[in-house]
């Protein structure tokens, strides 16, 4: 059981798990703003099991945290569907290809289906008289930089705004 936790400004700052949060929650450090059904009996007490919790005292992060490049999160931005046909996508292609200097970035990468990448290869979009579905643009959000809000409770999406990708016109 993984508990969300947000800082007293109610932006996310990680995911711990429950009797973390249990721990916060008894040393008076965070409050519990939604709980699961199930309670935790202890002989003495017995307290909600926190899914979000929110922390009573701001904590000031050292720097801006960026995210990082990864197959899974390109995948996740565009909604796991092609850039090129908006079929379902399981692999990522590079828009300018590596062989003629594209880079491994945020604008450079998309979602794709074997079928469009295969058939690609290392042409530009253009060159193949296919547009892009989807804008390539560096995630961003609170909640793009938070590890481990991929599989997250239906309870946390109102404290994780901005997760879905938007798409061109």
């Amino acid at each position: 059981m993984r508990t969300l936790v947000l800082n007293a400004g109610y932006e996310p700052l990680g995911v711990v798990p429950f009797r973390r949060a249990l721990v916060l929650v008894l040393a008076g450090k965070a409050v519990v703003l939604a709980a699961d059904d199930v309670p935790v009996v202890a002989t003495s007490l017995s307290l909600p099991r926190p899914s979000v919790i929110l922390l009573t005292r701001y904590v000031k992060v050292p720097h801006q945290r960026s995210v990082a490049v990864s197959r899974r999160g390109v995948l996740r931005r565009d909604g796991a569907r092609c850039a090129y046909c908006r079929r379902t996508a399981t692999t990522v292609d590079h828009v300018l290809p590596r062989s003629r200097g594209g880079r491994d970035t945020w604008e450079n990468l998309v979602a794709c289906c074997l079928r469009c990448n295969g058939q690609k290869g290392d042409r530009t979009p253009e060159e193949m008289g296919w547009s892009l579905r989807v804008r390539p643009a560096v995630p961003s959000g609170p909640a793009w930089v938070v590890q481990g809000v991929e599989a997250r409770p239906a309870g946390w999406a109102a404290y994780l705004p901005g997760l879905a990708a938007p798409e061109m016109a």
